[in-house]
C-alpha cells in the first residue's frame, strides 16, 4: 500500500478514532505519515526534512519514545512524541494527516492533551518545553493553555542571499578577527552563549541558554542532530579577539534543503553590541551561501525581540510564518 492511501479528510473519523501508546507502534507503521509530514516541511517551509523522519523512525522501532498515537482502528491518523531530559520535557513533534492548515486541529488537540497531561504526572519533571514550528500561532493553544502553559511568539522569517555582495572583514573593529568554525571552539563557544542569553527573553523559552552546561547541550544538538537541518561548519563563523582568541560573537548555520539555508544562533558578547557585528555576522553568511550557490536563508526570532527583529528586516529578511513557544514551569 503506498502513502498516497493513507489520505483523509479528519472529519471522516468523527468519534471513531482512539489514542494509544506510541510505543505499541512499528516504524514501519509510522512512516507513511512521516513522509508525509515531510512533505508539508517542504512545500511550507523549504525545508528537506528527510533526516529528520529517518531518524526519528530509528528511536520509534526502538520503542523509547513517550508519546501518542491517533487512529481509526485501521490506519494511523497522527501522533506526537515528547524526549525527557532530566527534569524538562520537550515535546518534539505533533502532526496529523489533513492539519496543520487551520486553527482548528481536533488530532493533534487531543494528542497533545493526552501527551501534556503525561509528562505533568511524570515523576522529577518540572518543565516541558514545546516549539511546533508547523503550526500557525493559535492552532494548539487549547491544550497547552488550559494545562497551564506560557505561550511566546515567534516568526519563521526567510531573506534573498542575494541581499548582500560586500566585504565584511573591512567593517570589523580592530582587534576582532572572523574565522569558520571549528571543534575547537566548543566550550568557549557554549560559554558564550550562556554569556550572551543571561536575563534575555529566549532563556525564558530555552533554560539550555541559562547554564554552561545547557549551552553546551544545545551546541551538540545542532551540530550532531538534523533538527534543525545538517550542520554547516563551513558557514558558521566566530569573531575572535585577536589578542585572548576568545570568541566574542558568533553566527551557526544549516543547510535544510540544497539551496536553503537556515541561521541557528547569532548570538554578541553583551560588551560589543552596538557595533554592528550581528549584522557582519549575517553578511558574511549570506555572501558565503551565495557563493556556493544557495538561494535563501532563514532563522526564527522571538517577536518580542523587537531590535533581533529589525535588524533582520534591514537586511531584507520577512516574515513567512508565526508560530507559538510554549512553556510550562511546575516550580511556578
Amino acid at each position: 500500500m503506498t502513502s498516497s492511501s493513507y489520505m483523509f479528510d479528519t472529519q471522516d473519523f468523527g468519534s471513531q478514532n482512539e489514542v494509544l501508546d506510541l510505543r505499541h507502534f512499528s516504524a514501519a507503521q509510522l512512516r507513511p505519515l512521516l513522509e508525509d509530514e515531510a512533505r508539508r516541511w517542504e512545500q511550507r517551509l523549504r525545508w528537506d526534512y528527510t533526516g529528520s523522519t529517518e531518524l526519528l523512525l530509528e528511536y520509534l522501532d526502538a520503542r523509547v519514545l513517550p508519546g501518542f498515537v491517533a487512529t481509526d482502528g485501521k490506519r494511523v491518523a497522527g501522533y506526537t512524541f515528547g524526549v525527557l531530559e532530566g527534569a524538562k520535557a520537550v515535546i518534539g513533534d505533533a502532526y496529523a494527516f489533513g492539519e496543520t492548515e487551520e486553527i482548528h486541529n481536533p488530532l493533534c488537540d487531543k494528542m497533545l492533551h493526552h501527551l501534556i497531561e503525561m509528562l505533568q504526572a511524570t515523576p522529577g519533571v518540572d518543565r516541558i518545553e514545546a516549539q511546533l514550528l508547523m503550526f500557525p500561532a493559535g492552532a494548539l493553544t487549547e491544550p497547552f493553555l488550559s494545562r497551564g502553559f506560557r505561550g511566546y511568539p515567534r516568526l519563521f522569517m526567510v531573506g534573498d542571499v542575494s541581499m548582500q555582495a560586500e566585504p565584511v572583514t573591512a567593517k570589523l573593529p580592530a582587534g576582532l578577527r572572523l574565522e569558520a568554525w571549528r571543534p575547537s571552539f566548543y566550550d568557549a563557544a557554549a560559554e558564550l552563549i550562556h554569556r550572551c542569553y543571561a536575563g534575555h527573553m529566549d532563556s525564558n523559552i530555552n533554560d539550555q541558554y541559562r547554564s554552561v552546561h545547557g549551552s553546551l547541550r544545545f551546541l551538540h544538538n545542532i551540530i550532531r542532530f538534523p533538527g534543525c537541518g545538517t550542520f554547516d561548519a563551513a558557514n558558521s563563523w566566530v569573531l575572535c579577539d585577536a589578542r585572548t582568541q576568545q570568541p566574542q560573537a558568533l553566527l551557526l548555520s544549516s543547510v535544510v534543503r540544497g539551496d536553503v539555508g537556515h541561521v541557528t544562533q547569532v548570538c554578541v558578547t553583551p560588551a560589543l553590541r552596538g557595533l554592528g557585528l550581528g549584522r557582519a555576522l549575517m553578511q558574511q553568511a549570506a555572501n558565503e551561501f551565495a557563493r556556493r550557490g544557495g538561494a535563501a536563508l532563514s532563522l526564527t526570532v522571538t517577536e518580542s525581540n523587537v531590535e533581533a527583529r529589525k535588524l533582520y528586516e534591514e537586511l531584507g529578511f520577512k516574515t513567512m510564518h508565526r508560530f507559538d513557544a510554549m512553556v510550562w514551569d511546575g516550580s511556578e
